[in-house]
């Protein structure tokens, strides 16, 4: 499918958000002294920050990497994680813990040089503009990290794995999108960075679709369609 081979205009544009709209430092001094601040609530015996890091919150970011279109509970797999690790910490004080780490990827963030400019032009344009993702984390944890950063201004919803139980490439996740956005799938673009997920699962779910390489410079394979750039779109859509 292309852009003008459709059921009808572009309203609405959807947009993946990690390795699309932003990228992300792993905030590793971040992460070591928010260890380093917990620790009197893990008691005298807790591990020093270093080990924590290596043991409990590196592996959780590699497990994370094997999860299908059935999304996870992620704070029984954070748990579980500790656990692996040998510590048995009580629910409350591991959900401050959560908390405060993702606090740390939150100011982690690097918005894509064209993000902001291309998104606001879209939006004066008229375009219904959202983000949909595959995101485990709490759904309240995800959306303070946009409003953080500034996307939350600039997007008329934003929809996560975490919200509805189901990953891309499954076409929940961009149907429930679009729903927020009152925009049927004939008429939405999505962009994003995967072919699985960001081109096949969305064209699968009605949608049309491109790839962007601007913060991974992997192109996908023929005959995909992508753009270099965010604001290549500005190109495409009047």
């Amino acid at each position: 499918m292309s852009l003008g081979d459709r059921m009808g205009p572009v309203a609405a544009v959807l947009f993946d958000y990690g390795q699309t709209l932003v990228s992300f430092d792993y905030p590793r001094a971040r992460l070591l002294q928010v260890l380093k601040e917990v620790a009197q609530w893990l008691g005298p015996d807790a591990p020093p920050p270093e080990w924590l890091l290596n043991n409990v919150l590196e592996p959780l970011e590699v497990g994370l990497a094997d999860v299908d279109e059935s999304e996870v509970d992620y704070f029984s797999y954070y748990l579980a994680g500790w656990r692996r690790a040998g510590l048995e910490v009580p629910t409350e004080i591991l959900w401050r813990i959560m908390e405060r780490e993702q606090a740390c990827w939150a100011r982690a963030v690097r918005p894509a040089p064209t993000a902001f400019a291309t998104l606001r032009t879209l939006r004066q344009r008229g375009y219904r503009l959202g983000i949909a993702s595959n995101a485990p984390f709490p759904p309240e944890l995800l959306h303070r990290q946009l409003a953080l950063n500034g996307f939350s201004d600039v997007v008329d919803a934003a929809v996560f794995s975490s919200e509805i139980g189901k990953r891309k490439p499954a076409k929940e996740l961009y149907l429930a999108a679009l729903a927020k956005l009152e925009v049927e799938p004939g008429r939405a673009l999505y962009i994003g960075d995967k072919p699985r997920e960001d081109y096949h699962g969305p064209c699968r779910a009605g949608l049309d679709a491109l790839i962007c390489t601007e913060l991974t410079d992997a192109e996908p394979p023929p005959p995909i369609p992508f753009i270099r750039k965010l604001s290549e779109l500005l190109e495409r859509l009047p």
